[in-house]
């Protein structure tokens, strides 16, 4: 039987500080991971991999931006236990300054040119540590906000993580705006590598905000009363083994964020639609922007209605908005784009991905969140990683077959409906009693939790 409830109040201030810690965390996360992304699409083809066949150096650059999430479960499992066992912060700091190292060594690696075949090599290592970093990230900044909100607020306060990624690929967008716009022979040789390089000033000012930050008041209190668990794996799977199922099947929504950035800016540079390199990155970089509105707005509306309501218009929404989306870039008609860019991926996508952090956070108790949050995310966003190789094989060898691009993108969001519609609504469950089962007891007697 469970402890009884008791309030769990984050000291003045902590709440806001634990969501702006957060934001920073993600914006890092994702500012490297979107130049990484866009690099991955319109220059690593060029620098480490054979130019005689492009759309095989294309295919193989794009492969190596699904191998941080290939490297992400792994991460997730080591990250996973010890922020179960030694609290949020400890891991937080650790990720950001992991995150910030990786990306800043890509900035410096040698070319095909100067090292042959160690030049993937190397870059292939970095974004591997980049894949562990992000596995402990999201789910620790997750975990610390959603702990330290006021339990009519968790989902507002813990949307300022995905608010984060948002203003991680706006900022990289801008700072990836100029580079590209250099001569070529410029922006190969050494321009590219200026945005790798200031991630430093990022993960600074992240270092500096998070090294301050109190531990959760639900960590202490399950810390002092009941003790950390020593292994929180087997916990969660025993306990929670339906929820990370859940999560895995939920977090393929994923898939549209990868598609949207990294492949479809691939296509829409591509010989076959024409686009320049900055028209695409401006699509994104207002996308963003209207992210940056639209996710505390449908954040704050599941705190109203409740999580799988607003998850499952992200989710229902991003499949049709795929393909008229992709139907637009292949018009090759710029203000279309523009205007359906920012529908489908600033306001639609934003239902599903401003209301996850809280959605699949209140799925697990205290002592096993960070756990079945990081393993279950990253194993579905390892397979959202590679959705961009799968979809640069099946648009064909001119790369121009969007419309199939867009089925496979649907099909991988109907598996987080799925999961939606079997999950329990938890926005006005009081955060010290999430996680718990209701099981029956002998006749004459209440439930209770457990």
């Amino acid at each position: 039987m469970s402890v009884p409830a008791v309030p769990l109040d984050a000291p003045p201030g902590q709440p806001r500080k634990a969501a702006t810690a957060a934001w920073i965390g993600s914006a890092l996360e994702y500012y490297d991971f979107f130049i990484y992304g866009s690099a991955a699409a319109l220059i690593f083809p060029k620098v480490f991999f054979d130019e005689s066949d492009p759309a095989t150096a294309t295919l193989l650059s794009l492969g190596t931006f699904g191998v941080a999430y290939a490297a992400r479960p792994i991460g997730a499992l080591f990250l996973g236990h010890f922020g179960d066992r030694v609290g949020r912060k400890k891991i937080m700091v650790f990720t950001l300054i992991l995150m910030g190292l990786s990306t800043f060594l890509i900035g410096c690696l040698p070319t095909r040119d100067q090292v042959g075949v160690l030049a993937p090599i190397l870059l292939v290592l970095c974004r591997v540590l980049q894949g562990i970093s992000a596995a402990g990230e999201q789910a620790s900044a997750n975990s610390m906000t959603l702990e330290h909100a006021p339990p009519d607020r968790r989902g507002f306060f813990t949307s300022f993580t995905l608010s984060g990624t948002q203003g991680g690929q706006l900022l990289a967008t801008l700072v990836f705006l100029p580079v590209a716009a250099l001569p070529e022979d410029q922006l190969l040789s050494w321009g590219w590598r200026i945005p790798f390089w200031a991630s430093v000033a990022v993960a600074v000012v992240g270092f500096v905000i998070r090294r301050t930050l109190q531990e959760t008041p639900a960590f202490t209190q399950q810390a002092a009363s009941e003790g950390v668990a020593k292994l929180p794996l087997a916990i969660l799977l025993r306990e929670h083994w339906a929820d990370v199922l859940r999560v895995v099947a939920a977090a393929l929504i994923a898939s549209v964020s990868t598609i949207f950035t990294v492949w479809a800016l691939a296509y829409g540079t591509s010989d076959s639609v024409g686009l320049s390199r900055s028209q695409m990155l401006w699509v994104g970089a207002l996308a963003n922007l209207a992210a940056l509105g639209a996710i505390p707005l449908w954040a704050r509306l599941s705190d109203r209605v409740g999580r799988r309501p607003v998850f499952l218009v992200g989710a229902v929404g991003s499949a049709i908005m795929m393909f008229v989306y992709l139907w637009a870039i292949s018009t090759g008609s710029y203000p279309l784009i523009l205007v359906l860019g920012i529908i489908t991926f600033g306001i639609v996508y934003s239902a599903a991905n401003g209301v996850w952090p809280s959605f699949y956070g209140e799925m697990f108790s205290t002592r096993v969140r960070l756990s079945g949050m990081a393993i279950g995310t990253q194993i579905g966003f390892a397979v959202a990683g590679f959705a961009v190789t799968f979809a640069a094989q099946i648009a064909g060898p001119d790369g121009d077959g969007w419309f199939a691009v867009a089925l496979f993108t649907a099909a991988l969001c109907v598996p987080p409906v799925i999961a939606a519609l079997t999950a329990r609504e938890t926005h006005k469950v009081p955060t010290e009693r999430l996680g718990e089962r209701a099981v029956s007891e002998p006749a004459g007697r209440e439930k209770v939790a457990v």
